[in-house]
């Protein structure tokens, strides 16, 4: 069974991205390179989630782990 994410803060990660290449956005929350996956999730049951950028620009990373719109904020994390 997995694990349960962690926030890894209450709120998003600002980060500039480059159209064709993939992110590896951290679910579970451990990852010491938030709000990108370093492997911390070993054991955990839980997977990093792969986003395939279409065009160069700046999104919002949801750092609290709980969005409804994986891997972007949502506001959720004002709710927590």
């Amino acid at each position: 069974m997995a694990e349960q994410p962690i926030p890894a803060q209450k709120a998003p990660y600002q980060a500039k991205v480059k159209a064709g290449r993939t992110y590896y956005w951290c679910v579970c929350g451990r990852s010491a390179n938030q709000p990108y996956c370093d492997g911390a999730h070993k054991d955990t049951g839980l997977e990093p989630l792969g986003w395939k950028c279409e065009s160069d620009g700046e999104v919002w990373f949801c750092g609290c782990k709980q969005t409804a719109t994986k891997p972007f904020c949502d506001g959720t994390h004002a709710k927590l």
